[in-house]
């Protein structure tokens, strides 16, 4: 019988690890999984802004927990999926969303600047989603990988804008999530991409400010940045049996932006 559209993109009793979930963008994903009935694991590197955001959804009637694990390490890595797994029996939804960045013109960007913006939202993307897929996902043939990209992984930058580990490894995570989809498909596991715009998180909070809040909505032809709902639709489409058929995907929540620049 055919499933009514409430039906598909209801989560009850499914779960998800969310990444850099503390707050931000990983925070407002958690809440579009919680609302629509998944459990949440949230992890990033800092105690205190777990305790605050798991609190916070619980006072949203959300089942939520959290482990501190540091996304750039790989034994942290490899705990975190042990721990996750063991807290909630497998992992339905995993959510790769903890990630850095690195202001510097390219021909003065420190080597470790570089290699810490790749380790975390690139290696560190790899090795969970060969944890969980190795400890819950392969053997159940059933699996849902979120990747966050970012616009800046469609292109270059404004003149204002020197962020080039950052764009590099956005590019990165679009065409891991293509080649990740192609080989797990045959699991039952689908993969896809977000690619965010300018939201007003911390992560963005200096761009936001050398560049100007006003102009940067100028640019986007809905004249507005990213708020704390904007990507709750997408994550719970690609979360959910509403988006069983979709895979290998990416797509801008970006106010139109990629639209007028490429991507």
């Amino acid at each position: 019988m055919t499933r009514t559209v409430q039906q598909l993109f209801d989560l009850s009793g499914k779960t998800a690890l969310v990444t850099g979930g503390s707050r931000g963008l990983g925070l407002q994903m958690a809440h579009a999984l919680g609302e629509a009935g998944a459990k949440i694991l949230l992890s990033s590197r800092k105690a205190k802004d777990l305790e605050e955001a798991a609190a916070e959804l619980k006072a949203a009637g959300i089942e939520a927990d959290w482990i501190a694990a540091d996304c750039s390490d790989e034994a942290d890595i490899a705990r975190l999926a042990k721990e996750a797994v063991q807290r909630l029996g497998h992992v339905d939804i995993l959510i790769n969303n903890a990630g850095a960045s690195w202001g510097a013109p390219a021909e003065e960007h420190p080597t470790a600047a570089w290699d810490k913006v790749m380790n975390l939202n690139v290696r560190g993307y790899f090795l969970l989603s060969q944890q969980i897929a190795r400890l819950s996902m392969l053997e159940r043939k059933s699996g849902r990988i979120i990747n966050l990209a970012s616009i800046a992984g469609l292109g270059g930058n404004p003149s204002g804008m020197k962020t080039i580990a950052y764009n590099t490894s956005k590019g990165a995570v679009i065409n891991f999530t293509r080649a990740l989809a192609g080989e797990w498909g045959e699991h039952g596991i689908t993969v896809n991409a977000i690619c965010p715009g300018f939201f007003k998180t911390k992560m963005a909070a200096v761009l936001i400010e050398t560049l100007g809040e006003d102009e940067m909505r100028s640019h986007a032809p809905l004249r507005r940045l990213g708020d704390d709902e904007d990507l709750k639709g997408l994550t719970l489409l690609y979360a959910s049996d509403a988006g069983k058929h979709i895979t290998g995907q990416w797509m801008a929540v970006d106010g139109g932006v990629s639209a007028l620049v490429g991507g």
